[in-house]
Order: structure tokens, then C-alpha cells, then sequence
């Protein structure tokens, strides 16, 4: 250091200082990883700074002139020539194996000699990978070495760490979704010094919230219950994936509004006779005194008759308190009848908040102006939409007022009608001949979404009956009406939509959840035992893979509804039954319920992970195992009665079924459908004899006579076989194409007509396809699956890193040697060895 030397050679002659000027070395340095201390750094005269080969692949650029000191140093610190030092490493702390899982956040948290040092014999090292150190990146696999395969933001290249260095990190950002811990010692003692504890907070222990703020110390605010808290991050566990979830539930979808406070506080400062006069009419309006306020009006010239008290003047708050005979004086005196006070409030407004139906006619008929907004964006048709009986909604809808107007919120008249369940309202805005049931709150919800997910059957009904076209339309979280219904427990909304609606009960959102999906994730048991009655998938999967059985186990912690026995009655049978179980009996308690009707246990997801594979306790997978129905082939075939001769069968005679043929052979025992099942078949029995006595003789001759043998051809005469029908798009036959509605054609079979946009044979837009049986074929999308562009990904991302240079991840590897491993040319041209085997290297030939 600080030696003096001259340029003799350089690489890069345009770069070059002129020759003879001294300079400065200010340190020595490796070449990346192809050298050690074979380069200088060095400082001009003229103050540029340069880097120069002092011995890499045998060239040196600078000459030495003046020599400098290297400083002091210890005997002892020296290592011995031929003696390998062992290097002791402080390795960071750790309790407990690090649980690293694909997708979690991570951190390198040793520095970049320690870290060098730790990465022999995982992956190596290489000088990028210490830009990387303290930032935090992404699990992207984890090797069959336990080594950590990380994805940093920015960067094409994924590192390998020994999971030594690394350190899981819980990052949250606003909008995350979170659930708070339920130990309450823990959390009493994690709140010292982080917002404290207070009582009240032990009624938000196990319940999910949501992040508002991420203070600089990592302490987060977070909104739980309707009440904000400043928590420990260590109290809250982050909920992954959940955030749609959430934003579509009742709770995070509260109307904020509030209707106006009517306080009237008058102002009377003293010495001032002017706004003392305004206090006595106002209040005089307010109580209903006519002479007085006519006495008033007498002393005050006819343009002051519109003086506020408390920002109010005496025509609102007259008609808010529905003092008509005071209202008509106030008017013939020239009252503003469009006044608005400083919420922007009108005399209107005043009448709608009053429920005040005569003083509302009577304002319209003095030329007041319908649709004027205060500052909240309301109509006075939105106040009205709040009061019960509707009187005051007819009169304005009758006189015109714009049912479609939005409010801050973006909430139409019809959606606050829904919100307070008023079916007079609801049934005159759905019957308004102006209404659009398509327009979208500012949360993304129409009207049918609302009622959806406040659970409003009446006005899903309503709806329904005017718009059925709505049902399957989704909001941009890809979430239905089915969906919200689900998703909030709402089981008789669910029942109108499916069989009402003809909504598609296996629809699924941005995430690949179906409804079904969705019910079981929040624990809805009376919405589960219908869907699967409905015949949803019960095999559905969502993005991750996950089946219904996976969710329930995955979030069982989190599950605690009740269970009624009188809308989920098979789970609530399953449910008294493992009563010895202490934890989540609930979630337990659908997952067998699931097995009992038939889901398949050993589906993987993603992280090929079977639903048992997430249970630790063997016991409880032992008791998931023991609902699997047991069907066995070999019964049914015995329990088959053999001497029923099909041929010799007629269409008008049921089939005579011995009574020794037990339907329940196959209905596991506890089952509830058993008893069902023998109900139904003693009343089908009792049915065949009762008609057997009732035929005369004669119908009885002939009905054995039909049965006979000699009659065989006569039965085959009798059925009316139906002549294939050929696809035009496919040319595959089949019993009937598809129809189309509205035009009714049926061009194509069901696979091709659910990708029509328009009819083949007229061309007018495909709305609906019904096949003969009437079920509705829902029209398949262009789009990959969110799973199919995942597996792309993937497989792009593995096709590049095996065409790439497995030292520098950079380069495209173009370089093999005997061996067969390669490298790009500029990493090859100082390799000796293979980096891979340790053969020496003998031939290095060039791939194109």
C-alpha cells in the first residue's frame, strides 16, 4: 500500500494515463474468483482511479518505483509456511431446526467471511451472492441436501445458502391478514414496552385482523373487532393467501356511514339581536309553533326568513320534525326549499332523514331538486332507502328521483336497502323502471353481490326474479354471488342461488376456489352438507392444490362454529360422536365428514402433500381413515338378484325387486341416509302391492300376458329409438347437440358449445346452454389455469438452469469437457479440474 509505480502495459490503451506519471497503489485485490491478490487499484496525479494486473494470467501492467511500508505486525499472528490454519466460526445461535418450507421469507445473517467460509460443500461461493446479505428473498426450493435454494426480487439468478446462515423472517405489510395468538400470558408479557395490554384486548386472542401500519420498529397497528391496536409482531401470525378472503366477508364490509346527527344547538352570542332572532324561529319552526313563528316572520324582512341557528334554518328543521302547516308558511314567506347546511344537507334531505312522506310531496311540488348530494354523497333517496314504512321512496321515485345514483362509498339506494333489509324498499327499487342492477359499490360489489354477503335471501329472491343474468357475474377478485354466500356461511342464499339462480356451483375465483372451497376454509357446516347434497366437486382443488380436505386441517386451528343439528345434522352426528376430542373438534368433524361422503384422502397438492401428511397425531389420522366408506364388489354383485330378466321386462311394469335385496347393504353403519334409504324402500314396496290389489282380473291377465314370452317382439316394436346426431364443429355423434339460448339452435355437441361465443347456424350471442336434461353448461374460458401457467413457469425456469453455466449462472454454458459437465468459455479458460467431478480437465470443446 501507498507504494509509488508506473504504467508499463495496459489492456485497454485509450484507458491509459501518459506514460511515465506516477501513481499510487491504494490497495490489492482478487480478480472476482479466477485469482487471489493478482490486481492493484491504483490513483493518478491526475485523479483517476484504475484497476491493474499485477500477475493475473501471468501479465503485470504496473512497475514498481518507490516502495512503502506494510505496517506492523505480530510474530505470533504469522501462519507457518506448510501449516493449514483452522479457521474458528462463530455460528449464528439458533433454537431449533430452521422450519424453512418453500415460500418463506428469509435473511442471510452472518457477514460476507463468515458466509464464504459456511458455503464450502453448499452450493459454494460466489462474490454476488454478498450483494444479497441482509436482504430479504424467497424460499424457492429446498434441496435433497437440506441446502436452501432462495429467489431474490430483481435478481434471474437463485442462490444457494447453507441453512445455517439463514434466518426466517416474518415481514408484514399493510393490508396483510393476520391472526392474533390465543396464549394470553404470552401475549400480556410479548406487549411490554409495544403498546402495553390493556382488558379488553383478550377478546380479540385467536381472531383474525388486518394491518394498518408498519411502525419503523416493526411493531404493527392492526384493526381487530372494530378497534385498532398497536401489537408485538411476535403476538400475530401472518395468514397466508387469505386476504381475498377476508375483503369479502361481512366484517371487513361494514357501511362506515352514519346518517347525520340532527342535535340542534342554538347559537345565541350576546349583544347580537340578529342571530337571537334566528334562535327563536328556528327553534319555533322546530317545536311547531305556528302564531310564533308567523310573529317572527312579521318583524323580519322577507329576504332574512332563511337565518341559520347552529347552521341550520327553520325549513329544514321544520321539515325533519314534519310540522307541514309551518313548512306551507315558510314557503309562501320565501323560503329557499334547495337551502343546504354544512353537510350539504337540504330541506329534502331533512324530510327523507324525518321519514316526513307530506312534507316530502309537499317539497317536490315546490320545485325541489331530487337528486342534489350532500358531502356524503347521499340523495335523499339513499336516506329514505333507510326508513321503514317506504312511503317517502315511492313519492320519490314517483316523482322522478334517479334510483342509480352513487354515493362516496359507491353504493347505490338499492344497496342500502339491502344492508337494512327493508323489503318494501328493496321491492319498489328492483321494480323501478330505470334501475341498473349491474353498477359496482367502490368494493367491487353489484347488488346481487351485496345481498350475497350480508346474507339478504329476500332481496337475492328480488333480484333474481329481475336480473337473473347477474348470478355467475364476478367481481375483479374473480368472487361471485355464490362465492360471498359461501364464503360468509349464508346457507339459505346458497339454497336461491343454486336453485333459483342455476348458479354454477363449481365456479371458481382468481384463486381456484370453488364455493365449496371457500365454506370449508371458514367451517360453515350447514353450507358443506348442502353443497355436496347440490352435487359440488368434492374433489376441488384451488391454486396451491389444496383440496377441501387439505384446507380443513391446514386452517382446523382456526375453525371454531358451532355446529346445529337441525341444518347439519351428518356433521353434527359426527361431531357428538368424537366428543373425547379436546382441539379442533369442529374442523375434525368436517374433515370426516368429507371422507364419509366420498373425497379422495390421497390427492396431492402443490408441495405434494397428501391431507393426512398435515397430521401429526396418528391416532387422528387413524380416525379420519376409519369414515372411509368401505365398498366392496364382490357384495354388490351378491346382493344382486339374478333372476331378473331384463329382456322379458315392460315399461309399464316397475321392476319387481325381491324384498330380500337390501338396498343399505353398502350404507356404512351411524350413517343417517341408512334409516333414510330403508324408508324408501318399505314405501316403494308398500306402493308395488297396492297397485298389485287394486288391478282387476282382467288387467292382470293382460299384464302377464304382455310379460310372456310370446310378446317379445311387441315390446321391441314399442321403443322409440332416436337417431344420432352430429356435431358440426367436432362431427362426433351423440343423443342431441347442446341448445342454445335464445336462439334455441343446437348445432354442437356439449364440449364445443361451451366455448361459442355465437351461434354457428344465425350468429346471435350465445347467453345460455341447456342440455336435454336442462342442466346449464357454463362456457370454458380461453385462459390457461392459474395451476398450467405455474407448471410453465417451472418447467421454463428448470430448462434454463440446465442450459446455463452452473458457475455463474450467468452465461449460457457453450463448453463441455471429456467428463460431460461444461461451463460458458470464460469460465472454462482458468478451470484445471472440473468444478463438478474433480477430474482433471484434458479436452475443452466448444458447443454450439
Amino acid at each position: 500500500m501507498e507504494a509509488k509505480v508506473v504504467l508499463v502495459h495496459f489492456l485497454f490503451s485509450l484507458r491509459a494515463p501518459a506514460s511515465g506519471k506516477l501513481g499510487r497503489v491504494l490497495d490489492i485485490r482478487g480478480w472476482d474468483n479466477e485469482s487471489s491478490r493478482s490486481v492493484a487499484n491504483v490513483t493518478w496525479i491526475s485523479g483517476s482511479t484504475n484497476v491493474y494486473r499485477l500477475g493475473h494470467k501471468g501479465n503485470c501492467d504496473i512497475k514498481f518505483i518507490e516502495s512503502a511500508s506494510g505496517g506492523y505486525y505480530y510474530p505470533e499472528h504469522v501462519p507457518v509456511l506448510g501449516h493449514v490454519m483452522e479457521q474458528s466460526i462463530v455460528r449464528p445461535v439458533r433454537t431449533g431446526p430452521p422450519p424453512f418450507s418453500v415460500g418463506d421469507k428469509v435473511q442471510v445473517i452472518v457477514d460476507v467471511e463468515e458466509l464464504k467460509a459456511m458455503q464450502h460443500g453448499h452450493g459454494g461461493w460466489n462474490p454476488r451472492m454478498a450483494e444479497y446479505i441482509g436482504k430479504i428473498g424467497t424460499v424457492h426450493r429446498v434441496t435433497d441436501k437440506g441446502d436452501i435454494r432462495v429467489q431474490y426480487e430483481g435478481c434471474n439468478n437463485r442462490w444457494t445458502f447453507n441453512p445455517v446462515t439463514l434466518c426466517k423472517v416474518n415481514s408484514f405489510a399493510v393490508g396483510d391478514i393476520i391472526s392474533v395468538i390465543s396464549d394470553l400470558d404470552r401475549v400480556k408479557e410479548l406487549q411490554k414496552g409495544h403498546g402495553e395490554w390493556i382488558d379488553i384486548m383478550k377478546n380479540a386472542l385467536g381472531k383474525l385482523g388486518k394491518v394498518l401500519k408498519v411502525y419503523s420498529d416493526g411493531d404493527l397497528r392492526v384493526q381487530l373487532d372494530g378497534h385498532a391496536w398497536t401489537l408485538n409482531p411476535q403476538c400475530v401470525r401472518l395468514v397466508p393467501g387469505s386476504a381475498a378472503e377476508l375483503a369479502n366477508t361481512m366484517h371487513a364490509n361494514q357501511n362506515q356511514r352514519q346518517e347525520p346527527s340532527m342535535q340542534w344547538q342554538p347559537t345565541n352570542p350576546a349583544n347580537n339581536q340578529t342571530n337571537s332572532t334566528a334562535d327563536q324561529l328556528v327553534r319555533a319552526a322546530a317545536q311547531g309553533q305556528l302564531e310564533t313563528v308567523q310573529r317572527l316572520l312579521e318583524d323580519v324582512p322577507r329576504g332574512m326568513v332563511d337565518m341559520r341557528s347552529g347552521g341550520k334554518t327553520s325549513l329544514q328543521v321544520a321539515a325533519h320534525q314534519g310540522h307541514v302547516q309551518v313548512v306551507k308558511l315558510l314557503l309562501r314567506n320565501g323560503a329557499a326549499v334547495n337551502a343546504s347546511d354544512s353537510d350539504g344537507d337540504t330541506c329534502l334531505h331533512y324530510a327523507a332523514f324525518g321519514n316526513q312522506s307530506e312534507v316530502l310531496e309537499l317539497l317536490i311540488q315546490n320545485r325541489a331538486d331530487l337528486n342534489t348530494s350532500n358531502r356524503s354523497g347521499c340523495t335523499a333517496l339513499h336516506i329514505a332507502a333507510h326508513k321503514q314504512p317506504a312511503r317517502c321512496v315511492q313519492i320519490l321515485l314517483a316523482a322522478g328521483a334517479d334510483p342509480n345514483g352513487r354515493d362516496l362509498y359507491g353504493d347505490t339506494a338499492l344497496h342500502d336497502a339491502i344492508g337494512k333489509d327493508s323489503y318494501q324498499v328493496i321491492e319498489l327499487l328492483c321494480t323501478a323502471a330505470s334501475t341498473d342492477f349491474t353498477l359496482k359499490n367502490k368494493r367491487g360489489f353489484n347488488v346481487l353481490h351485496h345481498a350475497a354477503l350480508k346474507g339478504k335471501n329476500f332481496a337475492t329472491r328480488k333480484l333474481l326474479a329481475q336480473a337473473r343474468q347477474l348470478v355467475d357475474t364476478k367481481k375483479d377478485d374473480g368472487f361471485s354471488a355464490l362465492h360471498l354466500a359461501a364464503l360468509n356461511g349464508h346457507r339459505d342464499v346458497v339454497d336461491t342461488l343454486i336453485r333459483i339462480g342455476q348458479a354454477d356451483i363449481d365456479l371458481r375465483n382468481n384463486r381456484n376456489q370453488s364455493a365449496l372451497l371457500l365454506s370449508v376454509s371458514q367451517g360453515h357446516c350447514s353450507v358443506i352438507e348442502l353443497l355436496i347434497k347440490l352435487k359440488a366437486n368434492i374433489n376441488a382443488k384451488d391454486e396451491d392444490g389444496d383440496t377441501a380436505l387439505h384446507l380443513v386441517l391446514i386452517k382446523r386451528a382456526h375453525i371454531n362454529t358451532d355446529v346445529r343439528q337441525d341444518d347439519s345434522p351428518t356433521i353434527f352426528t359426527i361431531h357428538q360422536n368424537i366428543s373425547h376430542i379436546s382441539e379442533n373438534r369442529v374442523a375434525i368433524a368436517i374433515a370426516c365428514y368429507l371422507i364419509q361422503m366420498g373425497i379422495d384422502m390421497d390427492l396431492l397438492n402443490a408441495k405434494s402433500q397428501s391431507a393426512l401428511n398435515l397430521l401429526q397425531d396418528s391416532s387422528l389420522q387413524e380416525l379420519l381413515k376409519s369414515y372411509k366408506p368401505n365398498v366392496d364388489s364382490n357384495q354388490v354383485q351378491q346382493s344382486t338378484p339374478e333372476n331378473i330378466n331384463v329382456e322379458y321386462l315392460t315399461l309399464n311394469e316397475p321392476l319387481n325387486v325381491p324384498d330380500s335385496y337390501n338396498l343399505t347393504e353398502n350404507v356404512p353403519k351411524g350413517s343417517p341416509y341408512r334409516n333414510v334409504v330403508n324408508e324408501d324402500v318399505k314405501s316403494t314396496r308398500k306402493s308395488r302391492r297396492e297397485q298389485k290389489t287394486d288391478k282387476s282380473p282382467l288387467e292382470i291377465g293382460s299384464t302377464s300376458q304382455e310379460n310372456s314370452p310370446n310378446h317379445k317382439n311387441h315390446y321391441q316394436n314399442e321403443i322409440v329409438t332416436s337417431k344420432p346426431v352430429e356435431c358440426l364443429v367436432c362431427s362426433d355423434l351423440s343423443e342431441e347437440n347442446v341448445k342454445l339460448e335464445p336462439c334455441n339452435h343446437k348445432p354442437a355437441c356439449e364440449d364445443c358449445a361451451s366455448r361459442m361465443k355465437k351461434c354457428l347456424q344465425c350468429g346471435i350471442a350465445v347467453q345460455r346452454r341447456v342440455t336435454k336434461d336442462g342442466r346449464i353448461i357454463p362456457a370454458k374460458s380461453r385462459q390457461p389455469s392459474a395451476e398450467r401457467m405455474r407448471y410453465l413457469e417451472c418447467k421454463i425456469a428448470e430448462i434454463e438452469e440446465s442450459h446455463a453455466c452452473s458457475i455463474c449462472m450467468e452465461r449460457k454454458r457453450n463448453v463441455v469437457f471429456l467428463c460431460g459437465h461444461g461451463t460458458c468459455s470464460k469460465c472454462a479458460d482458468t478451470l484445471k479440474t472440473c468444478h463438478m467431478c474433480r477430474k482433471t480437465i484434458t479436452k475443452k470443446i466448444p458447443i454450439y
